[in-house]
């Protein structure tokens, strides 16, 4: 039995936006296809140009898609009503990157797609993601490492252009 310890980067932003901007932000940046039917499509494509268009097809303009999204804070607003947090969990990749990176270390498949979480709080709206490139670096892989960089670069600025309006 094997045990790898990972130490993880969390990126975090705080906005002061509201929930409901934050997400409509970065949903625009991501695409939403119907899910199930986007992954029959790719196990369905018979070669490399056509996986390629239909996952380029099903991605937002940052070549990002949406694979799920769970409304974490609905249990706690059964307790507080309607007016409670706003808490949010996405799933979002591309099957691409995701291809890229596990040619190099299998266990990517355990992170990607990525998780963001969007967290109402006190103090504003608290946008965090954790980085891919912590999660491969015990694996000392430079081909996977130069992708999931890509990739934190990538989903870093779609989240500070939802906190700020503005992108890194």
């Amino acid at each position: 039995m094997a045990v790898r310890q990972i130490n993880v980067e969390r990126f975090s932003v705080i906005s002061t936006k509201q929930s409901g901007d934050v997400v409509s932000s970065i949903e625009g940046q991501v695409g939403h296809p119907d899910i199930r039917k986007s992954l029959g499509e790719v196990s369905s494509a018979i070669d490399e140009d056509e996986l390629k268009r239909t996952v380029v097809a099903a991605a937002g303009p940052t070549n990002l898609l949406e694979f799920a999204r769970f409304d974490q804070g609905e249990v706690l607003r059964k307790e507080t009503g309607e007016t409670g947090p706003q808490m949010l969990r996405l799933l979002i990749g591309i099957p691409l990157t995701m291809r890229k990176m596990t040619k190099h270390v299998h266990d990517a498949r355990s992170y990607a797609p990525v998780t963001i979480l969007i967290d109402e709080r006190t103090d504003g709206v608290h946008i965090s993601y954790d980085r891919m490139t912590s999660f491969l670096a015990p694996y000392g892989e430079s081909a996977a490492t130069e992708v999931a960089r890509e990739l934190d670069a990538t989903v870093e600025n779609v989240l500070t252009k939802a906190a700020t309006g503005a992108a890194l």
